[in-house]
């Protein structure tokens, strides 16, 4: 036979647990999703291949093509996502 002690103390840390799992998935639901193209602007990325204005830059992991907003940049510079145009990044050296 079980002890009354004993099932209460099972209770309360059932209890607990769903508490906390209850918690962590409302937490989960109510964190903003940072991903896609919106979330690049401000972002900065380096230089792949020579944007004259068009070529390459890597941000986040990926390559990407994009086009500078005036000047030259060469490979390994740095520039600043201004707009994301379709699958087209335009960037700035400022």
């Amino acid at each position: 036979m079980l002890q009354p002690w004993l099932i209460a103390i099972i209770i309360i840390l059932i209890v607990a647990l769903l508490i906390l799992v209850v918690n962590l998935s409302i937490r989960a639901h109510r964190r903003q999703v940072s991903v896609g193209r919106e979330e690049l602007v401000g972002k900065v990325a380096v230089v792949r291949t020579t944007l004259d204005p068009k070529g390459t830059v890597f941000i986040d992991g990926e390559l990407w093509v994009a086009i500078l907003e005036g000047g030259q940049a060469q490979p390994g510079e740095e520039v600043i996502v201004i707009k994301s145009d379709g699958l087209k990044l335009r960037v700035s050296k400022d």
